[in-house]
């Protein structure tokens, strides 16, 4: 999974958790904040739009389903064909990545 759309799958799960999420969402692997809102990866400067079954981020054309039961939530990235998985802890972000096999955390 691009760091775009791990970073765009947690701030909307820490979004929708949570109830609302700040402009900034910080990446503990990269070390540094990116402006965020729920529609806009300022980042990459392309629109994110919600869609019946999950997200599309317009910048990298990828499409996720997006499922929140709880504080957790889970996923499947079409752009590269592996699953995911997460929990909204406060404001942090717990996802884990099938396709890396790893954990990657995240601050709202």
């Amino acid at each position: 999974m691009k760091e775009e759309i791990r970073r765009t799958v947690a701030y909307a799960a820490a979004t929708h958790i949570n109830g609302s999420a700040g402009s900034l969402i910080y990446s503990y692997e990269r070390g540094r904040h990116s402006p965020m809102s729920p529609t806009h990866d300022y980042d990459s400067g392309a629109p994110v739009a919600r869609t019946a079954e999950g997200l599309y981020h317009h910048g990298t054309n990828s499409h996720v389903s997006f499922i929140v039961d709880g504080r957790a939530f889970s996923g499947y990235d079409y752009g590269s064909c592996h699953h995911y998985t997460g929990r909204v802890t406060g404001n942090t972000v717990q996802l884990f990545d099938y396709g890396e096999n790893r954990y990657f955390r995240y601050s709202v």
